[in-house]
């Protein structure tokens, strides 16, 4: 149903102040529905986890964190989606600590800075990460403890080995002093203490004031900002979506994006939760058509790029099969008699379309970066329901979305109920800076008031996107910062941290990042426009141009190397002077003149 006479209707919700609070009304209320769907194989039937189970567990857990001294301390966690990453999450969320995710993507050297920076006492690793994680341990000397969130397939055993140092000290398999110890032990321990009497963890008491989570909402060494979020920050954006947005009774999401980002881990595995509703954890990108349909799911967040792939395969498909036309047609008849309201009608005329999502569907949801309108509208006309959504971390991350009774193709979303949007220095034709105030708003940046203070003016979170609103206070985004490229699949790339890397090179003399319009698949290309040191290339005898791109070449595919793959330096242009700088010798990211270049990678080619 899309329909303006919903314009103003909210849901009803249950107010909330803490994590642990609505955790413990959910379990109260559903104790016995599934709260996870999960497979620890690939090809397996679905396992899963009710609310009481996983409350019992988390409990346990709890009380073996808190006889471990951990009270208060941060503790991270990294890996793939699983229920057992959100019950690492939510125990230390719940009264043991501050949670930190971690990007389990992240080059070895980013890792080490943040879960140093973040003062980590304690990493919660999923077994497919622990040799990753204990490559670098001894890089780690305040990390106490390192957590494998092991499953019943897993071979952890060698993870358990200890050998001895040559002072004498206890070192583990690794060889260095953290203790490493198994989730699944921890919380049967914990379970002993309390049918013991042990009432340390569910008797703690959380204040929607204490610090909750902090995000780092970059993952590169030296520029990664933390934002602290407190209960009332992700409790409130959860209450306040769950007012648009109602998870149909007994009704299962799947889970299929990185469950470490804000996005998900609010928008999905949260509000859920505080809904009742089902999680189902997707095996993988290449299963979400398989995963949706055979788990009975209802509702699916994504970023753009998956839901502009599954409309490509269904203009493809109806292509191949020479029905391309006839589809057009019906998509226009739809939308000349606003059928997206008729979903008995719908189904029968696009019937192949539905196949795709199974008979359940009730919504999808696109986030994290701006979606082609037209395949909002074309999905609606056949009769598939998707809105969109827009935040940020530094916002729980929700400022604004679509409801799904009432959206606007166009729209980012409506102001969520709570929060107050303006739109500051607006040009002629009022677009200008998104700003925003309430309760969601982050507490500032980890250890860094510098730029805190930089993004919270007067109570005001300055996004850095553009934008304008409409009078029914619909939220458009137009741009962002043009020093931020954001890729379809939703990636924020900041091109001062891919510069950080290339400028380690003594072959870059300066260097500029950009996002390129790539024309075929409609994305942007992380692009480095480089001026090479000279002296240093004339000194190993490399003078022409083609010499001079085989090594700069090299220098990309070193720096490459050292970030996640979305960050990565696609294409690479050279100049032969200097960039236009301003007087204090900053490169002049806006000035027409430095995207001026000789030839690029592809011209020896």
């Amino acid at each position: 149903m899309n329909s303006r006479k919903y314009e103003n209707s909210l849901y009803k919700v249950e107010y909330v102040e803490t994590i642990r609070e609505f955790i413990r009304a959910t379990v109260n209320r559903y104790p016995d529905r599934w709260a996870y769907m999960y497979k620890d194989v690939h090809g397996e039937p679905w396992k899963h986890i009710t609310y009481q189970d996983f409350y019992r567990k988390m409990n346990g857990l709890g009380t073996s964190l808190l006889n471990m001294g951990l009270k208060g301390e941060n503790m991270a966690v990294v890996g793939e989606s699983s229920y057992r990453w959100v019950l690492s999450y939510f125990t230390i969320a719940s009264g043991a600590g501050v949670v930190v995710p971690i990007d389990k993507n992240l080059e070895e050297g980013e890792m080490v800075n943040l879960l140093t920076r973040a003062d980590v006492k304690l990493l919660f690793a999923s077994a497919k990460m622990a040799d990753k994680i204990g490559s670098f341990l001894d890089q780690l000397p305040e990390l106490k403890y390192l957590v494998i969130m092991d499953s019943p397939v897993d071979d952890v055993d060698k993870y358990l080995q200890e050998k001895e140092g040559p002072d004498g000290a206890r070192l583990n398999a690794f060889g260095s002093k953290a203790e490493i110890l198994l989730q699944s032990e921890l919380i049967e321990k914990g379970r002993e203490r309390l049918a013991a009497g042990d009432r340390i963890y569910m008797e703690q008491e959380v204040d929607q004031e204490d610090l909750s989570t902090i995000l780092f909402t970059s993952g590169t060494t030296g520029l990664a900002k933390g934002a602290m979020l407190s209960h009332r920050n992700l409790t409130q954006n959860v209450v306040n979506m769950s007012k648009y947005f109602h998870i149909p009774e007994g009704g299962r999401v799947l889970s299929v994006l990185p469950i470490h980002h804000a996005y998900e881990c609010t928008c999905t595995i949260m509000t859920c939760f505080y809904q009742g509703a089902t999680v189902v954890i997707c095996e993988g990108l290449k299963h979400i058509q398989t995963n949706f349909v055979d788990a009975g799911c209802c509702i699916m967040l994504g970023v753009p790029l998956i839901f502009e792939n599954i409309y490509r395969k269904i203009w493809h498909q109806a292509e191949k099969s020479g029905s391309s036309e006839q589809l057009r047609r019906a998509i226009a008849l739809s939308k000349r008699l606003n059928l997206q309201n008729r979903p008995s009608v719908t189904k029968r005329m696009f019937k192949p379309v539905h196949q795709i999502f199974g008979d359940k569907l009730y919504c999808l949801i696109a986030g994290g970066a701006a979606i082609d309108p037209k395949v909002i509208i074309e999905f609606q006309a056949m009769g598939l329901p998707i809105i969109q959504g827009y935040g940020m971390t530094e916002n729980a991350p929700i400022i604004a979305m679509n409801t799904d009774r009432y959206s606007k193709a166009n729209a980012a979303g409506k102001v969520m109920p709570g929060t107050e949007v303006r739109v500051i220095d607006q040009d002629e034709t009022g677009i200008g800076e998104i700003i925003c105030k309430g309760p969601s708003v982050m507490m500032g940046y980890y250890k860094d008031p510098e730029n805190t203070e930089k993004t919270i003016v007067n109570g005001w979170l300055q996004t850095g996107d553009y934008g304008y609103m409409d009078e029914d206070g619909f939220v458009y985004i137009t741009g962002r910062k043009k020093n931020v490229i954001v890729t379809k699949g939703g990636k924020n790339i900041f091109p001062e941290e891919v510069e950080y890397y290339l400028l380690l090179n003594p072959y870059i003399n300066e260097v500029l990042v950009y996002g390129k319009p790539e024309e075929s698949k409609g994305d942007l290309l992380c692009t480095a426009i480089i001026y090479p040191e000279m002296a240093a290339l004339k000194e190993i005898g490399a003078t022409s141009d083609k010499e001079i791109a085989s090594i700069l070449s090299a220098a990309v595919e070193e720096a490459n190397a050292k970030m996640p793959p979305y960050k990565r330096v696609r294409r690479f242009e050279v100049r032969d002077k200097e960039f236009v700088k301003t007087t204090t010798l900053k490169i002049k990211r806006f000035e027409e003149a430095n995207y001026e270049y000789k030839y690029d990678d592809r011209t020896f080619r």
